[in-house]
């Protein structure tokens, strides 16, 4: 069928996870960037690849094919020896695992991409800032998390649905909770803290994809460091004023 062509951008988080789980895998295949920032998804080029014009996508020889769950599933059924645990052969298996990944489209990633476009990153996308609506995607965020924490990691196993090994839904959804690094820290341990389970987990799919999860993520780490130092840079700014006035008033 030809090398695979995987359409993404690496501050994607379905982008990332389709990355990792081709580079966990050994799956041969070519990455052809595509900078949201720079509009490139609405170009008249990634239209003929994807109609929809988002990220990831793929082309397989004549087989073109978009949305990262549909992506994950497909690559673990096309390709010769990926592990049964990443989409299991049982049905009653598979069965638990799309009803996870279905409920994450409505739910995680609703509350977390949003609260993150919301509150930092929606400048960089032509979206303003919304305070009123980062409000209510922490909300569904939380409930998210919340049965996160009670109910899909509610097992004997370290991963979701009590696994003892990760599949394409704790792949997709850890990829989804790590957007929460370029929130200020003290934001993101807020948010986050109270959910132990949901922490080991994170760190539990980290060892189990590493080295691959830490390269593709390495792009988020450098964008999280520009926003504290953007960070950083707009609260000296704003202590400067009431500086100089102390210094007058001293003379």
């Amino acid at each position: 069928m030809g090398k695979l062509k995987v359409y993404a951008d690496r501050m994607s988080q379905p982008s990332r996870a389709v990355l990792i789980f081709c580079r966990f895998n050994g799956i041969d295949f070519e990455e052809i960037k595509v900078d949201i920032s720079k509009r490139h998804h609405l170009s008249p080029e990634f239209r003929e690849v994807n109609p929809l014009q988002k990220v990831p996508a793929i082309v397989h020889g004549s087989f073109n094919l978009s949305e990262s769950h549909a992506i994950l599933v497909y690559l673990a059924s096309a390709f010769p020896g990926i592990a049964d645990h990443w989409y299991p052969s049982d049905i009653f298996r598979r069965a638990k695992i799309n009803l996870v990944l279905d409920w994450h489209h409505s739910n995680l990633r609703h509350g977390a991409v949003n609260y993150v476009l919301d509150t930092v990153l929606g400048p960089a996308t032509g979206r303003p800032l919304n305070p009123k609506a980062a409000s209510e995607a922490e909300k569904v965020l939380l409930s998210s998390l919340t049965k996160l924490e009670y109910i899909w990691l509610n097992g004997e196993g370290c991963f979701l649905l009590g696994g003892s090994q990760p599949s394409i839904a704790d792949l997709s959804m850890v990829c989804e909770l790590m957007q929460l690094e370029v929130l200020d820290e003290k934001d993101r341990s807020r948010i986050l803290s109270p959910y132990k389970k949901v922490l080991q987990w994170i760190e539990d799919t980290r060892t189990a994809t590493n080295p691959y999860f830490e390269e593709v993520h390495n792009i988020l780490y450098r964008a999280k460091k520009k926003f504290e130092q953007q960070r950083s840079r707009a609260a000296e700014t704003e202590n400067e004023p009431s500086n100089k006035m102390d210094g007058h008033s001293k003379m």
